[in-house]
């Protein structure tokens, strides 16, 4: 959107919240709903389609996060395939 240069001017958002996740407002919204889900269905699979689901930074805070799986454009998966085994090594130690 056009409104999206104004915003990274004035430091409201350091990325594109339509392609990596906002990690301090959708973020912790995510972490809530992992949390509450997990507590009432331990074996509840979780997951996130939709653009920040190709996104590095974005699939580092979902394997963090607890998530299951992360869903993206075709164009996107080898980068979100590398991500994502990244992330495990990293959140693994």
């Amino acid at each position: 959107g056009q409104f999206l240069p104004y915003y990274y001017d004035r430091k409201i958002y350091e990325f594109d919240p339509f392609q990596t996740i906002d990690v301090e407002g959708v973020g912790e919204l995510v972490k809530i709903a992992v949390e509450r889900g997990r507590a009432t269905n331990p074996n509840l699979l979780i997951g996130v389609c939709g653009e920040t689901g190709g996104d590095p930074r974005s699939i580092e805070f979902y394997d963090a996060a607890g998530l299951d799986y992360v869903s993206c454009s075709p164009f996107r998966i080898p980068l979100a395939r590398l991500a994502a085994a990244q992330a495990a090594l990293k959140h693994a130690k």
